[in-house]
């Protein structure tokens, strides 16, 4: 289950690294202050800053990652619900009543 917090998650700056997912964000920022080497050659998703991948592989894991599906049905229900709230305030909108008579 990737939402259990006492999950183990591999290290990208130290593969002997295993941590506790709840711990991850921490020690991601630790190890990155100890190995700065490492961390030249690593690069952030953005769609998920727990994810570092080497550079050469940023573009094939930005087009595979799991966090940009739920990012996209994010942006995609919101222009929805946009777009909703707009055609819900034009139909309820009545012109005033007029007092002039282009007749007379």
């Amino acid at each position: 289950d990737i939402l259990d917090p006492e999950r183990l998650v591999q290290c990208p700056y130290d593969k002997h690294h295993r941590i506790r997912a709840r711990r991850f964000p921490y020690h991601l920022v630790k190890c990155r202050k100890s190995y700065p080497q490492v961390a030249k050659e690593l690069s952030t998703c953005p769609f998920n800053a727990r994810h570092l991948v080497p550079q050469a592989d940023l573009r094939d894991h930005i087009s595979n990652c799991n966090d940009k599906r739920f990012i996209e049905e994010e942006i995609a229900s919101e222009a929805s619900d946009f777009q909703r709230r707009q055609m819900n305030s034009m139909s309820t909108w009545q012109a005033p009543p007029c007092d002039e008579d282009w007749d007379t």
